[in-house]
């Protein structure tokens, strides 16, 4: 049952129930899935929210008024833009009401905010932002620290700037399902630039600003890979970084433009909402890859929101929580766990830059302390280094006793500082049962096992030597000096499913290791163009997660990553044990340590390196950190390190998200550049910069090349098209006009080197009348079918052509039927009359999309086309076109080289009673639809 959501709560028996329930079981029908069916309020819009165009919308009027017994005016269909205003026909068409009359004197009450009330019915997060600026907009949502001040923004302003941006972003040029990568500090401007990019139709591209001057090249060198494989039109930074993202536009060809948050805000200009759905991409993360292989993983908004309402419900967060997070917005755990989880919620979140942190840890602890935080989270390292980090002076009067929920997630979680994190704090009254070690990845949103709440974190001891050889979890003795500690992680989140398998993607058992694997509704769809990697994410319906785990008492317990993992003598070491008792040594700078293996040909194993930042330069004191190192190793697995290579601070190479990059440190080490001296800033933007010219060069070239394809495909269209018109004058019936366009059509595309390939012409419909339905992707589609179909048909197009000089005289001599789009009772009138012309026996083609935009996908169908051959009882033709929108894509008149597929399908003949018309035609439509859909999934352009 579709459910019905109302700031008002509709009186039982009440015209607004009754009301509301005609229109929900509408949308059910419409949609054949009360699942899929949009939520009904009384401001919802009939066209934006519900979907209704004006056919559809005359079907709801009339069960309205056989539904609610009245007769409603006639500008009702026009007038009414709202569910509400549809309220107000309906009382104002009931003898004696007085609704109108009360409603102008006593305005709706918007609720205050209470515990249970969420936007539950949100799509999109743009309909989440809505909903708190339609509920609350005064309410403060984010409170930025800075220094010593502090900037609250309402969910008001947060929308507002976000409106700006997006007004500003569609001035300078960004097109619906265009990337637009962000590079900007923790800041107010990143919450409304994010907003911003959603607000206009783009995908956000979070990337972190450079670190370091000395990790320059390293930094536009990996940020060029991800900018290239997104093929991001824009990059929005700060005025300080301008010299790294002209660097990387230098790199990156399809980058026409750089900008800062306010310089979008003052460009001006109307806002043109697009039109935003719950399967559209809310972002993409780009996983921590290789500079040649970036992987993107793409989150939709429903992948986004399905994550967030299972962390809200694992951990009962309500809006009298507060979330206090120093977390990087351009890394999952920030945006999504942090900002727009907060969001979702309505609780306060507080928010500072990481460096703030990172420079004193105690900040993070004194504003929880401050504003009362109940929930935070953090990588390991982030509690280790409130351990190492802050003396004891620094916390005196500290009160923890508010932070009730402590997540320490993103990386591996060490059962040593679990431990020691929750025995300091405790004299502070931070409860030991707050420190929850979870686990997630990007391409499950953000969020994946969260242990019970109220419960202390459970750690597990194991013999080392039988889960490094055997693969089994047997736990160990406690006088066990080898065992191995792990931490549990918890259980799946609610309509997620994890499991355990071997090699051969069997499942295992409980207490044996093997590859983590999950699905769920939170799960990507894949890597942003990367087919290749996408195919190694999926086993059948399940995803690997790249990490090992075992079950235990149904907790899931992570042993490691499954490339990070050293096989050495048939043995599985594990890195971030051996780099834990490392980076505990006196003389090695914590968390600077990397393990991996490296191949060795002679014996057919890996050799096991341990790469260590020292702190000294003194000789003898680096002779004494490496013995020291060595017994270490020795102590962990019983055998020494192949290799031990002590380098200078900042060697050891790391994500965005703090987390070390062994398999580019492995690199480093094979490479023979440990050590090496790092060019200074200067010289590394001067290299980069003589390394941008010749891609420069080869896009300025193909540009070239492009602009007189483009030109002469222009010309020959023009003259062509022109000559046809000219001959289809004299020209004595449609059929012969027909004739002429088809080979002018024809010819224009052998000409222009286009290659169109048809398939299915046997199964037009011979000696019979229908209606050709075909997707919509460029304004060569109706010159597509007019070069392909065999025969002729009449085009169903848009009134304003009919204006059009040249075109709307041909366009008319070819026999075009032409319909309203803007007035609706024309549009009703338009429907019936291209009903009568198939009746009469004339075949039509419709593009029911009405429109087609720059993105992939369909968009919804009109219902027009359906009903008229619902009420001729004639057969509809599914008609996909794939790869127009390559050759000639929206908002350009320059067309590319090519391949353009026609696929014509099987006739689909209306099966619903004759009396049914309504019913028929959702039925017709809804399997042409998923007929062409299936189609353009099957090849994609």
């Amino acid at each position: 049952m579709n459910q019905v959501a109302a700031p008002d709560t509709p009186r039982v028996g009440s015209a607004e129930a009754a009301l509301l329930e005609v229109i929900a079981q509408t949308l059910r029908d419409l949609h054949g899935d009360a699942s899929v069916a949009p939520p009904v309020s009384l401001d919802s819009f009939l066209d934006r929210d519900l979907g209704f165009d004006s056919l559809s919308r005359v079907e709801l009027l009339l069960r309205i008024e056989r539904a609610l017994v009245v007769d409603l005016p006639e500008d009702t269909l026009a007038r009414a833009e709202r569910v509400r205003d549809l309220l107000d026909a309906v009382e104002a068409a009931r003898p004696g009401s007085v609704r109108g009359a009360a409603r102008a004197t006593a305005p709706v009450q918007r609720g205050i905010l209470h515990d249970v009330e969420m936007p539950q019915n949100a799509g999109t997060l743009l309909e989440v932002l809505d909903w708190h600026v339609a509920t609350h907009p005064d309410r403060v949502q984010i409170i930025y620290l800075a220094d010593e001040t502090q900037h609250e923004i309402s969910f008001r302003a947060l929308a507002q700037g976000a409106e700006a941006i997006a007004a500003g972003l569609q001035h300078a040029g960004l097109r619906p399902g265009r990337c637009v990568a962000i590079m900007l500090p923790t800041s107010p401007e990143y919450f409304q630039t994010y907003f911003g990019i959603l607000r206009a139709g783009g995908i956000p591209v979070p990337i972190y600003p450079p670190a370091r001057a000395s990790q320059l090249q390293d930094h536009v060198l990996r940020h060029t890979g991800i900018l290239d494989n997104a093929q991001a039109a824009l990059l929005v930074t700060v005025a300080e970084a301008m010299v790294v993202a002209h660097l990387l536009q230098a790199r990156v060809p399809g980058l026409r433009r750089v900008v800062t948050p306010q310089e979008l805000a003052t460009l001006g200009g109307a806002l043109h909402a697009a039109a935003v759905r719950s399967e559209d991409i809310a972002f993409i993360q780009y996983t921590s890859g290789s500079t040649g292989n970036p992987k993107g993983v793409t989150l939709t908004h429903a992948n986004l929101l399905a994550n967030i309402r299972a962390i809200v419900q694992a951990i009962e967060v309500t809006p009298r929580d507060v979330f206090v997070s120093w977390l990087p917005l351009y890394h999952d755990m920030g945006l999504i766990g942090a900002f727009l989880g907060t969001l979702y919620v309505g609780c306060p979140l507080v928010v500072m830059s990481p460096l703030a942190f990172l420079s004193k840890p105690q900040r993070w602890l004194w504003a929880i302390h401050r504003f009362r935080g109940t929930l935070s989270a953090a990588p390991n390292f982030a509690y280790e280094l409130c351990l190492r980090r802050i003396d004891d002076a620094l916390l005196e009067g500290l009160d923890l006793r508010c932070w009730r929920l402590a997540l320490n997630g993103a990386e591996a979680v060490s059962a040593s500082t679990v431990e020691r994190f929750q025995k300091r704090f405790a004299k502070y009254g931070f409860a030991p049962e707050a420190l929850a070690p979870v686990y997630g990845l990007a391409e499950a949103s953000v969020g994946l096992l969260f242990p019970p709440l109220g419960r202390v974190a459970r750690i597990d001891r194991v013999q080392r030597e039988v889960l490094s050889r055997e693969a089994r979890a047997v736990p160990a003795a406690a006088e066990d000096s080898t065992a191995l500690a792990f931490v549990a992680c918890g259980r799946p989140l609610a309509g997620h499913a994890i499991r355990i398998v071997d090699a051969s993607d069997n499942e295992v058992g409980e207490r044996t290791e093997g590859a983590l694997q999950f699905m769920g509704p939170s799960a990507t769809c894949g890597y942003y163009r990367n087919a290749v990697e996408t195919a190694r994410l999926f086993h059948g319906g399940w995803l690997d997660t790249g990490d090992r785990a075992y079950m235990a008492d149904g907790d899931v317990y992570l042993t490691g990553r499954e490339k990070d993992i050293v096989i050495r003598g048939g043995r599985n070491l594990y890195p971030e044990q051996i780099e834990e008792a490392v980076g505990a040594l006196a003389g090695v700078r914590k968390g600077s340590v990397a393990v991996f293996g490296s191949a060795d040909p002679r014996t057919g194993t890996e050799r096991l390196v341990v790469l260590a930042e020292a702190r000294s330069s003194d000789g003898a004191k680096r002779a004494r950190v490496q013995e020291a190192i060595s017994r270490a190793v020795f102590d962990v697995i019983g055998e020494p390190a192949d290799d031990i290579v002590l380098a200078p601070p900042h060697t050891v190479l790391k994500t965005s998200s703090g987390k070390v990059r062994r398999s580019a440190c492995r690199a480093l080490y094979e490479q023979g550049r440990i050590g090496a001296a790092t060019p200074t800033a200067r010289a590394q933007v001067l290299r980069l910069a003589l390394g941008a010219i010749a891609p420069r060069l080869r896009h300025g070239l193909a540009a070239l090349r492009h602009a007189f394809y483009g030109l002469y495909a222009a010309g020959l269209f023009s003259v062509l098209a022109l000559l046809a018109s000219l001959r289809s004058e004299f020209a004595p019936t449609e059929a012969a006009v027909w004739a002429v366009g088809a080979r002018a059509a024809r010819r224009f595309f052998r000409g222009a080197g286009i290659a169109v390939s048809v398939r299915g012409l046997d199964r037009l419909p011979r000696n019979e009348a229908c209606i050709l339905v075909s997707n919509h992707a460029s304004y060569l589609d109706s010159v597509l079918l007019l070069a392909a179909l065999p025969q002729p048909y009449a085009f169903v197009a848009k009134r304003e052509l009919r204006a059009q000089f040249l075109a709307g005289r041909y366009l008319t001599r070819l026999g075009v039927q032409y319909v309203e789009r803007f007035d609706l009772k024309r549009s009703v009138e338009d429907a019936n009359r291209m009903a009568d012309a198939v009746a009469q026996g004339r075949s039509l083609i419709v593009f029911p999309e009405g429109t087609f935009v720059a993105r992939e996908g369909l968009l919804p169908f009109l219902l027009g086309a359906f009903l008229a051959a619902a009420r001729a009882r004639v057969a509809v033709v599914p008609v996909t076109i794939r790869g127009s929108r390559s050759v000639l894509p929206d908002g350009t008149w320059w067309m590319r080289r090519g391949a353009i597929h026609i696929e014509i399908g099987a006739p689909i003949y209306p099966t619903a009673p004759a009396d049914d018309v309504f019913a028929s035609a959702v039925k017709l439509r809804g399997e042409a639809r998923a007929q062409i859909a299936r189609q353009l999934s099957s090849q994609p352009e």
